[in-house]
């Protein structure tokens, strides 16, 4: 598998949850099942069933996060020259050349995309426009409605 373009944020992230999952998740997990194996008969144990279900669903995101994270290439924005240039990890903010409207996106990778929060991932067609670009330029994006063209008017190695 090759390398995954991380965030040091969105590693921090995944690292915390893992540790959420490791140290409270499953101990509880196995609790409520000793719980609910002490109840008796375990074919028509609801309780038991739930929590080998959440086992099951705990154990599974445990694993993908320690395969995401050893995979992960973590690049911290921070520690990089500040420059006019559009790469991962940077904050951009855009202008609709037709309709004058500002947008600002922080290109980040897959599992740190969240559009509401203002990140997009690498691999959207918005950002693979954008990476490369420097501030001034002007790009073009196919969205499901029409070709629209952005202007790069700032971008921030926050």
């Amino acid at each position: 598998m090759h390398r995954v373009p991380m965030t040091s944020e969105g590693a921090q992230a995944l690292r915390e949850e893992l540790e959420r999952l490791k140290m409270t998740e499953r101990p509880h997990i196995i609790q409520a099942i000793a719980e609910a194996r002490a109840h008796g008969d375990l074919k028509e144990n609801a309780e038991y069933h739930a929590a080998r279900e959440r086992q099951s669903f705990v154990e599974g995101r445990i694993q993908d996060i320690e395969s995401k994270l050893s995979h992960a290439h973590v690049i911290d924005i921070k520690t990089m020259p500040p420059g006019e240039k559009v790469i991962f990890g940077v904050t951009v903010e855009i202008l609709n050349v037709d309709t004058e409207e500002t947008r600002t996106y922080q290109i980040v990778g897959d599992d740190e995309a969240d559009i509401k929060k203002g990140k997009i991932s690498v691999n959207s067609p918005i950002a693979r426009a954008l990476i490369g670009k420097c501030v001034g330029d002007v790009v073009s994006v196919q969205t499901p409605a029409a070709l629209v063209d952005y202007e790069i008017s700032a971008v921030k190695y926050l």
